[in-house]
């Protein structure tokens, strides 16, 4: 059940016209008056002939006049508006029960608080079966005005109350994250227009792209305007920028000027220090990644950085940065990755925005890496060959999968539902991406010997999934693999123990891709050199034994050329 207060309002007698009128489609039947502060002698238009709008609008607003007659100052925002909505798939309610549940919300609101009989004249007007628009006016009969502070809270958690009660869908308690709904008029707009968006979710979704453009604010809004937005940047007397508003090209008011939305609005992320705070951070993750000494790209940069998401979840606010970065890598990545994947992608980063934000206070410095990796991918200009990109996917559901649960633990419903929905575009996504990895990798699967070799190997490093890996269909492509890398210098057990550390294993859907993914993207690596790992490991602990200096200042033996030190 959906209670949504609305603005207040200024004219009770032309919001009863709507309420009692046809409907914008004719879908308005038998409108009348379900429960009201005082029904004996409530005239009703709906059911009654005689009564007329203007005499229930002036019934309504008397308290309204008293007050405006004895003070100076008229009070003109005094009409309170909810429309209460039962979900689709509820039972059909009677007049009764709306009665019923119009009284708890009112009294919930504020509006008619229990055994109070001074509070705020309101009506419940029925003129649908699945819903009911209550109307207040919002001066007590003492002349007072009413408490209506939080109340939206309020009425939220009535509503929950509510659903279980009377048996109805029970929605998820709100954390007043969420995002602004659009207006009806907005949405009539748009569809007038010929627009699939409101101007508000349009410019949320422009916002969203630019930010893994942009170092800091400014750039941010150069990026926007670059990108034919409207912006309207507002700066104190010194140039310093102290907020901003956006603009749709072609949404223009009724004198045919643009129409400009702050960020904040648009969504609670998005006003400018909130922006500033997640953009201008320069500090290193607590956990950076290892750094490697042979070329890479941005999206193998960017598979690396969410090996380390993971390592900083049990600080809230560190997880809660990491979240938010997180969104933006999967927005990078939709821009540059190869066309057909690029709309699941864009609607896994839609949807995940939603999973973005929470109430806790996110550390941005601790999500750095992350946030350059989705910089440094949103700037290249070549998108990845296959193995690469189907590796990047793999660890986006991985940390997609990590979100989730993470929001499900601090009891973040809509968030974890959120990230739950961008797992099924991003599982897409990558279903498609890596299905001619696969096709390839198992046309050269190795021969029966060598693969009934590796099956052992697997049994020996995941004994737990062995069968479910070995039976999966993505098993001769997973052999392959394995075959490459012990080409290459790795041991196939090694590489798969690891592989299996990283991610669990029991709720993957196919256990032999995800080790797939994961072990082509760790043994493009060279393979370790003991040597070399003996000699890293005297530049890195204590003094040299012959004079003193620091370890690190010790030369590494030219018979020992220095590599990048194992995972472990």
């Amino acid at each position: 059940m959906i209670a949504a207060i609305k603005p207040a309002g200024t004219n009770t007698r032309g919001l009863l016209a709507y309420l009692y009128g046809p409907g914008r489609h004719d879908e308005h039947l038998d409108p009348h008056i379900v429960a009201g502060f005082a029904m004996l002698g409530m005239p009703d238009p709906g059911r009654n002939p005689d009564p007329t709008l203007t005499q229930l609008a002036h019934h309504l607003d008397e308290p309204v006049q008293l007050r405006n007659s004895e003070f100076g100052k008229k009070i003109t925002d005094h009409v309170w508006h909810c429309p209460v909505r039962a979900a689709p798939e509820d039972r059909h309610l009677s007049d009764s029960e709306w009665a019923d549940i119009a009284e708890r919300i009112v009294e919930a609101a504020g509006i008619a608080p229990p055994g109070d009989d001074l509070g705020c004249r309101w009506i419940a007007v029925r003129h649908a079966d699945d819903h009911i628009h209550i109307l207040a006016t919002t001066v007590r009969e003492d002349g007072r005005r009413p408490k209506l502070h939080g109340s939206g809270i309020r009425v939220g958690d009535a509503c929950r109350q509510i659903e279980t009660d009377y048996g109805l869908r029970q929605l998820k308690k709100g954390d007043r994250t969420a995002g602004k709904r659009p207006a009806q008029a907005e949405m009539h707009k748009a569809q007038r227009l010929g627009w699939e968006q409101t101007s508000g979710d349009w410019l949320q979704d422009r916002i969203r792209a630019a930010i893994p453009h942009a170092s800091n604010a400014e750039e941010l809004l150069a990026y926007l305007e670059a990108d034919g937005i409207a912006v309207k940047p507002r700066r104190a007397p010194s140039g310093d920028l102290l907020g901003y508003a956006v603009g749709r090209p072609g949404d223009l008011n009724k004198d045919g000027k643009q129409i400009f939305h702050p960020g904040g609005r648009i969504a609670p992320d998005l006003t400018l220090p909130k922006l500033k705070a997640r953009l201008e951070t320069t500090a290193p993750e607590e956990h950076p990644t290892a750094r490697r000494e042979h070329p890479t790209t941005p999206w193998h940069q960017a598979t690396d950085a969410l090996d380390t998401l993971h390592q900083g979840m049990t600080d809230d606010t560190h997880a809660q940065a990491r979240i938010a970065a997180l969104g933006e890598l999967i927005e990078a990545t939709a821009q540059t990755a190869p066309d057909d994947s690029r709309a699941e992608l864009r609607t896994a980063a839609r949807t995940f925005a939603r999973a973005q934000r929470s109430q806790i206070r996110a550390e941005h410095q601790a999500a750095h890496t992350l946030r350059r990796a989705a910089r440094d991918i949103a700037h290249t200009a070549t998108g990845p060959d296959g193995s690469t990109f189907a590796a990047l996917l793999a660890a986006l559901i991985w940390a997609t999968i990590i979100a989730a649960r993470w929001h499900e633990a601090k009891n973040h419903a809509h968030q974890a539902k959120a990230a739950r929905q961008a797992l099924h575009h991003l599982h897409t996504a990558a279903d498609h991406a890596l299905a001619p990895v696969v096709d390839a990798l198992a046309a050269r699967r190795p021969s029966d010997q060598a693969s009934r070799t590796l099956a052992h190997d697997v049994r020996a490093a995941v004994p737990d999934h062995a069968d479910r890996i070995l039976t999966d269909p993505a098993w001769p492509a997973l052999a392959t693999v394995l075959a490459d890398a012990e080409a290459g210098g790795h041991k196939p057990h090694q590489l798969l123990k690891e592989a299996a550390a990283q991610r669990e294993l029991t709720t993957a859907r196919q256990p032999a891709r995800v080790l797939l993914t994961r072990i082509q993207h760790t043994s493009r690596n060279p393979a370790p050199n003991p040597r070399a790992e003996a000699a890293r490991q005297r530049t890195t602990m204590g003094t040299s034994p012959d004079n003193g200096a620091p370890a690190s200042q010790t030369t590494i033996p030219s018979s020992a050329p220095a590599r990048h030190r194992p995972r472990r």
